[in-house]
């Protein structure tokens, strides 16, 4: 083994690095998001629905973790996409896979806003104008080059976990158990409908992919990091909605579902505990919004220069490559002022659910991958099915305006993607549009 390699094991990302970055990516503000809403749709079943969720992100970390050691890749789920499947079928994924990035961008910024407003005692519509705000900021900062979190974003992902933990320790020991029994769930289909829609609370796990070049060992580091991340997070939300659910009703914690979990912890904590939550939902959205903004910049970047994106984003703007960031930004503020929570879970856990679908599938496809490990990945690709058509449904009986958004949303990927290759900027076949890949 060449000297190099041995310095790049023993330097690599280890364990800890790559739980932190999956953990971060989940915790970065899905679970201040989506509390209320799934509390107002599963009421008592909310914690349920949570761990319907994951068990299907479970699943489809079994899959990435089988692909991360084989394709190490900076492209991540795009990475795989193009191995597998080639231009003509990664191409649309990739670009639904983009829209849903600024999907989960709007979730993050109207989370800011409404725990923001709730914190400084404002009302009406200044979610949005806060949450537009912190946009805006975030990506002028990017464009400037200057990257908030760096290397603080691991004590921030600690910091977090370290008060949500707070949060379930202090009230465990007042959760009322009749309002958590079974016998006050709604039917099941509510509970299985909340589980899809808090999917995109789990989705960020797959930035381990993206790191998955720098890993020491990685055939060690990888499956133990996805491991950990997702178990860790499974358990902590689970007790989060469990407790949240336990101390307040479902009306309650409804009433005030933007900052639902902030409401949750003032019973216990009194207002302390309430500025606690939304400080650290402050702080987690804002790191996130940074860090997601960041990360798709680049991905649009290369796509682009890699003929998955109009080649006008890959351009210079004032001497730097900034097309992506500011098409992710107008993207996002549209999200943000016109579309509501509710329906920016759905149009985000959808986009998010085919996508992973697809890389469960990629991962049953490898053929000299273990048994154990491709049964798991079908299962995950049919749960992940399952979970879209349970989605789809509920959404065509309650809220059809905002899956019809979806469906322009799936519509603008396929149709972006057909105009592509019309122009001549299809990838060739066996082609790698995205750097720094290995294939082992």
């Amino acid at each position: 083994m060449a000297a190099s390699e041995v310095r790049k094991r023993s330097t690599g990302l280890g364990v800890p690095a790559l739980v932190s970055i999956g953990i971060g990516g989940m915790v970065g503000g899905g679970i201040f998001s989506v509390l209320g809403l799934t509390v107002q749709v599963a009421g008592a079943g909310a914690y349920v629905s949570f761990l319907v969720g994951g068990v299907v992100a479970a699943l489809t970390g079994v899959s990435y973790s089988l692909l991360s050691v084989r394709v190490r890749s900076r492209g991540g789920t795009a990475a795989f996409l193009d191995r597998s499947f080639g231009p003509r079928v990664a191409g649309p994924l990739n670009l639904l896979l983009w829209l849903s990035y600024f999907v989960m961008l709007g979730l993050y910024a109207v989370a800011f806003g409404s725990y923001l407003a709730a914190l400084l005692g404002l009302s009406g519509g200044w979610h949005r104008l806060l949450g537009s705000a912190v946009v805006i900021c975030f990506a002028a900062l990017n464009m400037a080059d200057a990257q908030i979190v760096g290397r603080a974003e691991a004590v921030l992902v600690y910091f977090k976990v370290a008060v949500l933990l707070v949060f379930c320790v202090g009230g465990l020991a007042f959760v009322d158990t009749a309002r958590v029994a079974p016998s006050a769930f709604p039917h099941g289909g509510a509970i299985l409908y909340a589980g899809t829609l808090i999917f995109l609370g789990y989705e960020g796990f797959e930035l381990i992919a993206n790191a998955a070049e720098d890993a020491a060992e990685p055939e060690r580091t990888l499956p133990r990091a996805y491991l950990i991340s997702l178990g860790s997070v499974i358990v902590l939300y689970v007790l989060v909605a469990f407790v949240a659910v336990g101390n307040l009703t479902p009306g309650q914690i409804a009433h005030d579902r933007d900052y639902a979990l902030a409401v949750a912890a003032r019973p216990l904590l009194g207002q302390a505990g309430f500025s606690l939550i939304a400080i650290a939902a402050v702080v987690s959205t804002a790191s996130a919004i940074n860090a997601t903004l960041y990360g798709t910049a680049k991905f649009t970047y290369l796509m682009a220069r890699h003929g998955e994106l109009p080649e006008h984003l890959a351009e210079p703007v004032w001497h730097r490559p900034i097309g992506g960031l500011i098409a992710t930004t107008l993207g996002t503020l549209l999200v943000v002022n016109l579309v509501d929570i509710e329906g920016i879970s759905l149009m985000g856990s959808a986009g998010f659910l085919i996508v992973f679908a697809a890389v469960n599938v990629a991962a049953a496809r490898v053929p000299d991958a273990r048994t154990a490990v491709r049964i798991a990945a079908g299962a995950g690709a049919v749960a992940c099915v399952c979970c879209l058509l349970a989605l789809t449904a509920y959404a065509a009986a309650n809220i059809p305006r905002q899956l019809g958004v979806f469906g322009a949303m799936l519509g603008t990927a396929v149709l972006a993607e057909a105009v592509i290759r019309a122009r001549g900027r299809a990838l060739p076949p066996g082609s790698a549009p995205h750097t720094a890949e290995r294939e082992r």
